[in-house]
């Protein structure tokens, strides 16, 4: 790797959603899905279409941001996890939730695989032990621990829930 390519500290902005899932990572991550399931359950269909203000993102369109980031951070951890030291890539979550036709779809639909993206994250992480949680890798040019990407998922929803909470509901 070369000078210019060296990889930047972890994002300022992960920080934020580390520091939202202190304790034990697995417990955090069945609290924080608890918690959505029951903050998605209250939202109606028409509620979970619409944005808060023009260039927003509908509830529909942040629960598949939720599970497309949380696939994403999930495989990244288990690439680091297995020692994997291949530099990953990033991605644009603006482009992924155009492309995911997240209003065509039913917040059931999305309920569903959100829950079934969170039990496979809790299965993969309460499987890794703290040599593997401390793997390190590289995605999107970005250095990361198995256990900071695991915190990012829990605190990424948590934020996330927050916004619904305090900006659409």
């Amino acid at each position: 790797m070369s000078q210019q390519e060296t990889p930047k500290a972890f994002p300022a902005y992960y920080n934020y959603y580390i520091s939202l899932a202190p304790g034990n990572l697995v417990t955090n991550m069945r609290k924080a899905h608890d918690t959505t399931q029951i903050i998605l359950s209250r939202i109606s269909e028409e509620q979970a279409s619409k944005a808060y203000a023009p260039g927003k993102w509908t509830i529909k369109e942040i629960i598949q941001h939720l599970i497309d980031s949380e696939r994403i951070f999930a495989y990244r951890a288990l690439r680091f996890a297995r020692a994997d030291k291949t530099p990953l890539s990033g991605f644009e979550q603006d482009d992924y939730v155009i492309q995911s036709q997240a209003n065509k779809r039913s917040m059931q639909s999305l309920m569903r695989e959100y829950a079934c993206v969170r039990d496979a994250s809790i299965a993969l992480f309460e499987h890794f032990n703290e040599d593997m949680l401390s793997e390190r890798g590289i995605a999107n040019k970005t250095e990361a621990t198995v256990e900071s990407i695991g915190r990012v998922i829990v605190g990424h929803e948590i934020h996330h829930m927050d916004v619904i909470k305090s900006k659409y509901l």
